[in-house]
C-alpha cells in the first residue's frame, strides 16, 4: 500500500490547515476544546490518506480476450446503447459508481493500442444520473485490442472536480496500467462490442485490476 502521488498536494494543505488549527486551539482554547479539534484534524487526516490510497494488487488475467474491471466501485449499469461519439453504433455499456471510500486511481482494462485519449469539460451533475455520461466532464479513451476494441470514461461527479489521465494516442498498454485517477466521487463507463460475454452484475462491488468484467469474443 503506498500514498498515490496525485494526492501531494492535498494532503500538504491538509498537514499544513490542521497543524495551525491545532497550534491556535493549543494556544488559545481550553484543553477540552484543543483535544477536540486535535481529533478532528486526525480524522480529517485520515480521511485524505485512505482516499489518496495506492494499494499493490496482482493483475486478474493477462488474456487478450479478458477485459478487467478498471476501477473499484460498484456496477448500477449493464445495458445496450447506442454510442455516440467514437463507435456510433450499439454498444454495451457497464457502468461503476465509485464512492470517496472506493480506491480512486483506474487501470487499463485491456491490453492494446490507444487510438483516442480526449478530455471534454463539462457540468458536474451526480455521478449516477443519466446525463452524466454526456454532459460532465469526462475523458473519452479507446483502446484496439487483438480481439476487439473497447471504449471507457472518467466521468467527474458533484463532488469529483479534476480527471488526472496519463495516456495519449499510440500507446501500447497491458493489462492493469496505470492510467488515471479521479478526485473524490465519481464514475466509470465501459463499451463493449455486442458479442462480449459480460462477467459482472448489477450491484456488484467490483476490484479494479483484479475483476473480469467481460470476454470478447475471441477472433
Amino acid at each position: 500500500m503506498t500514498f498515490h502521488r496525485e494526492g501531494t498536494a492535498t494532503l500538504t494543505v491538509v498537514l499544513v490547515l490542521a497543524g495551525a488549527i491545532c497550534f491556535a486551539a493549543y494556544s488559545w482554547l481550553p484543553a477540552w476544546a484543543f483535544y477536540a479539534l486535535a481529533l478532528g484534524c486526525l480524522v480529517m487526516v485520515g480521511l485524505i490518506v485512505n482516499f489518496f490510497r495506492m494499494p499493490s494488487r496482482t493483475i486478474g488475467s493477462q488474456r487478450l480476450e479478458d477485459v478487467l474491471c478498471p476501477s473499484d466501485g460498484k456496477v448500477v449499469v449493464i445495458e445496450k446503447v447506442q454510442e455516440t461519439e467514437w463507435f456510433k453504433d450499439e454498444r454495451i455499456q457497464v457502468s461503476i459508481f465509485m464512492s470517496p471510500l472506493n480506491v480512486h486511481a483506474q487501470w487499463s482494462p485491456m491490453a492494446g493500442r490507444v487510438l483516442a485519449a480526449r478530455h471534454h469539460p463539462g457540468k458536474y451533475l451526480v455521478a449516477w444520473h443519466p446525463k452524466s455520461s454526456t454532459e460532465n466532464e469526462r475523458t473519452t479513451h479507446v483502446i484496439e485490442g487483438k480481439h476487439g476494441t473497447v471504449l471507457f470514461r472518467q466521468i467527474a461527479g458533484a463532488v469529483a472536480r479534476r480527471i488526472c489521465w496519463y495516456l495519449k494516442e499510440g500507446d501500447q498498454l497491458t493489462h492493469g496500467d496505470e492510467v488515471g485517477f479521479i478526485k473524490f466521487g465519481s464514475r466509470i463507463d465501459v463499451f463493449l462490442p455486442l458479442d462480449s460475454e459480460i462477467c459482472v452484475e448489477m450491484n456488484q462491488d467490483v476490484v479494479g485490476r483484479e475483476t473480469m468484467l467481460a470476454r470478447l469474443k475471441s477472433s
